[in-house]
């Protein structure tokens, strides 16, 4: 089973990076910096999101998480998988964590758009699969 962000969104978001990349030169020298700031966060994010697929992927010996750094492997009889919702701002988040039971230090968290659907289907698939709650 794999998780990724939709290629939609990640060629929309690369779509958008350049449409603000051109209009760098439209603009003054103080508007480039902030346009160019603009299209250079967009550009990246849709690398990450194009380069790290599946960004989650669940196999025989548990889950892994790609990451910029390296992917981080939680086998499944410590893997506990949860989702959380928060409220910010007025707006209601949810997102998938996943601890290591046999490690503080690891703690991933994952939203909508890294895995590419609802956190709550993910955590039901992988409860399924063998991961604690």
């Amino acid at each position: 089973m794999d998780w990724s962000p939709r290629i939609g969104e990640a060629v929309a978001m690369a779509a958008a990076g350049v449409a603000l990349a051109l209009a760098t030169l439209l603009v003054d020298p103080v508007g480039r910096v902030l346009v160019g700031g603009g299209a250079a966060l967009l550009l990246g994010l849709a690398a990450r999101d194009l380069l790290l697929r599946p960004r989650l992927r669940a196999d025989a010996s548990g889950v892994t998480v790609r990451a910029l750094r390296g992917g981080t492997t939680i086998a499944w009889p410590v893997l506990r998988a949860r989702v959380r919702t928060s409220r910010r701002w007025g707006l209601r988040a949810r997102t998938l964590e996943l601890e290591d039971g046999t490690d503080d230090a690891v703690l991933v968290v994952l939203g909508r758009r890294e895995l590419g659907q609802d956190p709550d289907a993910v955590a039901r698939a992988l409860h399924a699969a063998g991961a604690g709650s």
